[in-house]
């Protein structure tokens, strides 16, 4: 779209300046994560991680008449949708994963960057809630903090805006099993007012809204991602089929809708940035495009709100740190030959390499007590004398082996020769134009023990209730809560 724009003399340069003007933005992050940006793979790639948010805000007349409690007009707006988008670094997989809107989850200190307003951490309150506790930087360290994945950009939309761009696009085809109609009832007031016949149907506008808002008729939260997850999964597949880059009026009248629709993170505040975004999608192959929803269970204190499933939760997050695909459908890679000769220079002899070894078990819960100094007693059994513990902790989901990227193929064969003596795989081997020099950072995954064990990571492996849809399976449709079944004449 910049592209096209930019090529068509002064008007054109007033009517991208025009567009550039209409987007809003405010700060990526709201608070300290502590999570790094994934370093780039051999090629120099880097996975890119967008967080998507729809958030329910009431602060405007059209946003009002589209739906929700009129009482909560002036409130700070809650984040009601949620999804971290991952494109991986060689750009041929995309994965989504959505968090419904009450699960309780650690939010974190943040600060609103617009007013300055600080708020502390919290444990108790579901994570819609951080975009109150400032501003949808808040959500993006929440995530950070519990994903353990960098997220380098956030994206927010509400409920006008959603109307809008489903407008703009031409509607997306969705399918329920029998026909449906989101009403209140006496055991339960509100709904979506979706009203659908059986079979698939074509939803836009104010309709299009209702598909993505309706909980009661789908069950619950989870099912309501799930069908968010077969709306956007529809709406690639329809976009993959419009030829948008030979209309330019479509094309216009996309760009026109989507700077006036979205906010964004500040650093991705301008057009030729947003298209550059748009670009990074649009080469993933439809059936490399996997969504899922993060494993959850009802929360002790209160059925009517959610916890992680910790350990599913936490497989779902390392395919993402790790850069693995949610599907299978990559071409098979040939496995290295045993023979083969390593690359690059010999590791310099341990006895001389000095080695700095941080304690990260702290992730989630209270650090490990003298984790780093264990680890450092084992490198010194293992020739490397150099080896010095850390004073300041770095949480970290992960145990890597940094070394510097300014020392090339040599610092790359040392912290391998470290890797390997502490039983690591080569790929916690990373590089950081920041590392000082090789650091062990060791792990939430290590807390304990001299043997490490990885943690088995295998493309298409998502653990059991995480309700994963292919954009590629065109034969997904909802269930309807038997309460809300319409048959299409009353």
């Amino acid at each position: 779209m910049a592209v096209l724009v930019l090529g068509t003399a002064s008007a054109g340069y007033l009517y991208y300046r025009h567009l550039n003007n209409n987007i809003r933005s405010s700060a990526r992050s709201g608070g300290e994560s502590g999570v790094k940006k994934a370093a780039p793979n051999a090629e120099g790639q880097s996975p890119l991680n967008i967080l998507l948010i729809g958030s329910d805000s009431r602060n405007s007349a059209e946003n009002v008449k589209l739906g929700g409690s009129k009482d909560t007009v002036g409130d700070k707006p809650r984040a009601d949708v949620q999804m971290l988008l991952h494109i991986s670094a060689d750009r041929k997989n995309s994965s989504l994963v959505s968090i419904p809107r009450d699960t309780i989850l650690h939010i974190p200190e943040c600060t609103d960057s617009k007013t300055g307003q600080k708020y502390p951490a919290t444990d108790s309150s579901p994570i819609n809630e951080s975009l109150q506790r400032g501003g949808p930087g808040c959500t993006l360290t929440t995530w950070e903090s519990l994903t353990g994945v960098y997220i380098d950009h956030w994206i927010m939309l509400d409920f006008a805006g959603v109307v809008a761009m489903a407008d703009a696009i031409g509607g997306v085809d969705v399918c329920v099993k029998t026909g449906v109609w989101d009403k209140p009832t006496r055991a339960v007031p509100g709904g979506s007012g979706l009203k659908l016949p059986a079979g698939t149907s074509t939803v836009q506008g104010k309709q299009a809204l209702q598909w993505l808002r309706t909980r009661h008729a789908f069950g619950n939260d989870q099912n309501r991602a799930k069908a968010q997850h077969m709306y956007m999964n529809s709406m690639l597949r329809t976009l993959k089929k419009q030829n948008l880059w030979s209309d330019a009026g479509r094309l216009m009248n996309l760009a026109e809708t989507a700077t006036k629709a979205l906010q964004v993170s500040d650093e991705i505040r301008s057009v030729p940035k947003l298209y550059d975004l748009s670009m990074q999608l649009k080469s993933v192959p439809i059936d490399r495009i996997t969504m899922a929803t993060m494993p959850t269970a009802e929360w002790s204190q209160d059925r009517n709100k959610l916890v992680p499933v910790e350990k599913s939760a936490d497989a779902l997050w390392r395919l993402l740190r790790e850069d693995v695909a949610f599907d299978k459908n990559g071409k098979e890679k040939k496995k290295p030959s045993s023979s083969a000769t390593p690359s690059g220079p010999p590791a310099a002899a341990p006895a001389t390499l000095g080695i700095s070894v941080v304690n990260g078990t702290g992730v989630g819960q209270a650090p490990k007590d003298g984790r780093a100094t264990e680890i450092a007693d084992l490198l010194h059994g293992k020739g490397f004398e150099a080896a010095e513990t850390s004073q300041d902790p770095e949480p970290l989901k992960d145990t890597v082996v940094r070394y510097a990227k300014e020392d090339g193929d040599q610092g790359k064969s040392d912290a391998e020769s470290v890797a390997k003596a502490l039983g690591l795989p080569t790929t916690s081997v990373k590089a950081d134009p920041k590392a000082g020099g090789l650091t062990v950072v060791v792990g939430a995954d290590w807390r304990e023990g001299t043997a490490y064990k990885a943690p088995k990571v295998e493309e298409g492996d998502l653990p059991e209730g995480a309700d994963d849809i292919n954009a590629a399976d065109k034969g997904q449709c909802m269930d309807i809560y038997s309460v809300y079944r319409w048959d299409g004449k009353s």
